[in-house]
This record gives C-alpha cells, structure tokens and sequence, in this order.
C-alpha cells in the first residue's frame, strides 16, 4: 500500500504555540499525593517531592501544567492550601468521593513547578463560589506585598508575586456532574463579570472560558455561542475537553477518533468567527484544549469508590488506566491533530500528569516508569515546535459508521527554520498492511535523515509495567531515505514513527 505526502515551504498552517504540549495535576486519586509528592518516598527532595517522578516529567518538557482541577476545583477553597501544614483542614471531595488534606496547596504547586521547569496554569472555583474568591485568588498569587492577600502570601514563605498569566475561569461547567453546574447564560455572565473584575487588577492575564466538556454534549455547540457572546471581549480562549475509549474493541473505530476531534475543533473555531462577526470585533479567541487522552481502562473498577461504598478515603487509586500499545496510535494521532490545527488550538493539556489517566506511573514507596502513551508525547513536545505545515496526503482510506471515509496514515509535519530540521509524525492505522510513504519536499534540498524513531508491536494489548517498563517502547528506525527534496518511509502495520531530517531552503 502506497501513500505520498507534500510538503511545500510556503504552505503554512501556523507558528506553533509550544503550550499544546501541556499537562494537567487535578487533587484527584493518586496525582499529587503518591504521585509527585511522597514525602517518606526515598527520593523525596526537602519539599515531600518525588525526584524520580519529577525527572520523568523534565524528559518531556511540558510547557505548562494545569491546576488543581478538573471538576476538583469546582467545590475547593484555596485557602485550605496555605499557612502551617499542620493546621490545614482535612476536606470532604464531593467531586471524586474521596477526603483531601491539603497537604499539598499553591506554595508546594509552584515549587514543584519550578523544580521541573513549567508554568503554572491555574483553575479558579465558579462552581460552588464565585467572583469574589477568584479575585482573592489571583491577587494572593500575583498581587505586590503592601496588600492583604499579597502580605498574607508573604508570612506564608513567598514574598514575591508567582506572576501566573493564565487562569480558568471554572471547570466544566456544562456538566450536570459539575458541583455549581449553570446554564450557558447563568455561567457566561460570571465567567463575564469574572473576567472584568481579573482584568481591573492585571490587563495582560490570559482567560480561559469553560467551553463543552465533549462534542455530545446536548448543549454543544449552542454551549459555546452564548458563553462566548457574554464574554467574547473579555477572555482569550475557550476550553474544550474530550477522552478517546475503545470499550468495543474495535481498532479502525477507535483509531479513527482523532477525526471526530478535528470536526469539534473545527465546529467550535467556526462558533468563534461567528461571535466575532456578530459583534463586530477586531479580538481573536482561540482554544484551549486543556483536557483530553485517552480513558475508559479503569472505569468499571472505580465505580465502588465514586459511589461513595468505601467511605471518604484518601487518595485512592482512581482513574489509573494502564496503557497498552494500541494508546500509542491514539495518541499520536490525536498530537497530529492538534499540531494541524494549531492555527486556532493554542493550548492543549494531557489529563493528566502522573497516575490518574497519565503516561507516568508510581508505586508509594517504590518504582516510578514510562507508560506507552509517554513516547509520542515526548516526541512531539521535543520535536514538534515550529511551523505547522499544510500537509497534502494522498492515500487509500477506510469507511468507518457515522465519522465516514479515514484515511491509513495520519500525518503531521513541523519546520523548525532556526534549526533547519522538518519532522514528520506518523501514524499507520492499518493493522494488515505496511504503507510505503513518498513525501515531496518542495521549496527545500539537501535533505539528509538526522533521526528516525519508530514504535511497533506484535501485541495491540502490551502494556509497561514496573517490572517490564521497556515492553513498548521506540526504536532506531531503518529504512527512511532522504535524497535531495524527497524522502521516503516504511511504516509497519499499526505503527508510530517520528523522523527528523535536516534541509536547507531552496
């Protein structure tokens, strides 16, 4: 099976925001507490920090990480974060069913975050509280001394402002799951007011609406238009949010999900223009995609504990989907997807970071590794910052029910002009049959393969494990030629690969 692939200078998608690469810590089952932090774990540093694990999460450079929910936020009071750990209230979760000790607030956050070099995307509660409480918020983290909030923060071990840009205004707020669930009217007139309120106290904050928490949501995307006609002038960005699952074990369905993800930007990225127009405005919003992976492995076994049969404990393992190699496709394409359409995608955060739906996995007291979906992150976080290129692929296709014609490979290309590289990240969706690739380079030369990484496996089903870390994992790849203005590539049946070639323009 052939496909071929364009690549032209001059067809540009977008400059990449690096931000698509982000990550996501929610107070929820293992993420935090186990996760980054296990102050009795023997690599914790001073602060309770797990070492190993924050040496996993610097191998993949996430630009920023999103916190501390999630539908956590929407019942939390940030105040049970700060001041002496020992006078910290122990907090009942409603969201998750579990108890929260607040052992673990903003000060330990933005260590850590510093410590593996991020930026702090931070979550205000407007579910079960409401503008005022986000306002002490913000001025709490970015406020000068001199101020309550800022002297307060200053007798709590931080003199310094955080100088935090980006702030959600809420969390799902869509849902009927939500706790302070609103309509479209009832919650785009707070995030509105909200909005105002945090721009009085800093112009240049970045403010992100709570968009459809998935594209079959009854209220999407009317959700989007009303939200987005109460606040158009006062945000940036828009979330939105979707989980890929495979309950029926149909891999040519699920691996045509990235698709469906691709309509919803789309649908959404048009809702936007439409506001725009409407209200004559000269402001771009964009989208902020700060929840989405892959889910389904650990429902049914979570049920007993979200139900609320085992009590309030703490910090149980939730959500802690083991992923297999079939994950890797899904991922990568769903990476591809948000690399070609980063024109309107600005932000985008994996949920999450550590544990709870992660690609890095922990045992209290013990070993922390790799799940599958780490690789293609890593390589597109690593790799895939630039310029988005238009890509024209040609290739046979399958039919799958109710999304249509999919095509075998899914592609994404990126040129980093600074560094004179393209790279191509590749997907083949077709389990029976290698696709041999062409890609045209036009308007480059010279092109000489610098790396090439490919993930197989015989097993769709394989997993990494504490014992096996290394069971799916990429390899050197062979067999990729680069001469002069082509280059051309083998793809195995159901197989990721990143390959790296250095170019010159002309």
């Amino acid at each position: 099976m052939r496909a071929s692939v364009i690549a032209n200078r001059d067809y540009v998608i977008s400059e990449i925001d690096n931000r698509i690469y982000g990550a996501f810590l929610e107070h929820l089952g293992r993420a935090i507490y186990s996760g980054i932090y296990e102050p009795d774990h023997p690599t914790a540093d001073k602060n309770g920090m797990r070492a190993d694990v924050a040496e996993l999460v610097r191998g993949l450079d996430v630009p920023m990480v999103r916190y501390p929910g999630g539908n956590f936020v929407s019942a939390y009071n940030w105040e049970d974060g700060i001041g002496p750990r020992e006078q910290r209230p122990t907090r009942l979760d409603l969201a998750w069913h579990t108890s929260e000790s607040n052992q673990v607030g903003i000060h330990e956050f933005a260590d850590w975050c510093e410590t593996v070099g991020t930026q702090m995307m931070l979550a205000v509660n407007l579910g079960s509280r409401g503008l005022e409480e986000a306002r002490n918020f913000v001025e709490y983290v970015n406020g000068p001394t001199g101020s309550y909030w800022g002297d307060l923060r200053k007798k709590n071990g931080r003199a310094d402002p955080w100088y935090v840009k980006m702030w959600c205004l809420g969390n799902e707020m869509d849902g009927p799951w939500q706790i302070g669930h609103k309509t479209a009217d009832e919650y785009g007139r707070l995030a509105s007011e909200t909005a105002k309120a945090l721009r009085a106290f800093d112009s240049s904050l970045e403010l992100i609406a709570c968009g459809s928490s998935h594209s079959n949501m009854p209220t999407y995307p009317e959700w989007e238009r009303v939200v987005l006609e109460h606040t158009y002038e006062t945000v940036d960005h828009i979330s939105l949010h979707m989980y890929s699952s495979n309950y029926d074990k149909h891999t040519p369905g699920y691996l045509a999900h990235n698709v469906k993800l691709e309509a919803y930007i789309s649908t959404v990225a048009a809702t936007i223009d439409y506001v725009k127009a409407k209200k004559r405005s000269n402001r771009q919003v964009t989208i902020a995609f700060d929840e989405w992976n892959v889910w389904y492995h650990s429902r049914k076994q979570d049920r007993a504990i979200l139900d609320g049969k085992h009590g309030w404990p703490h910090a149980p393992a939730l959500l802690e989907d083991i992923y297999n190699f079939e994950d890797v496709l899904q991922v990568g394409c769903c990476l591809n997807t948000f690399i070609r359409k980063s024109d309107v995608v600005k932000l985008a955060c994996i949920a999450q970071l550590v544990n709870v739906i992660a690609p890095i996995m922990t045992e209290p007291g013990g070993r922390s590794w790799k799940q599958t979906t780490y690789y293609p992150l890593y390589f597109a976080s690593m790799f895939g910052r630039g310029r988005a290129l238009n890509l024209v692929a040609r290739c046979p296709s399958y039919e799958v029910e109710l999304i249509g014609e999919i095509p075998y490979l899914d592609v994404a290309g990126v040129e980093n002009e600074a560094e004179g590289t393209l790279t191509f990240f590749l997907v083949n969706r077709n389990g029976e049959e290698e696709l041999d690739v062409e890609l045209s380079l036009q308007g480059y030369r010279d092109a000489r393969v610098l790396e090439h990484q490919v993930m197989t496996h015989d097993d769709l089903n394989a997993v990494n494990t504490a014992a096996n870390p290394d069971n799916v994992a990429p390899r050197q790849g062979q067999g990729a030629v680069a001469e002069e203005d082509k280059l051309s590539v083998s793809l195995p049946p159901h197989s990721y690969q990143m390959v790296r070639v250095s170019v010159a323009r002309g």
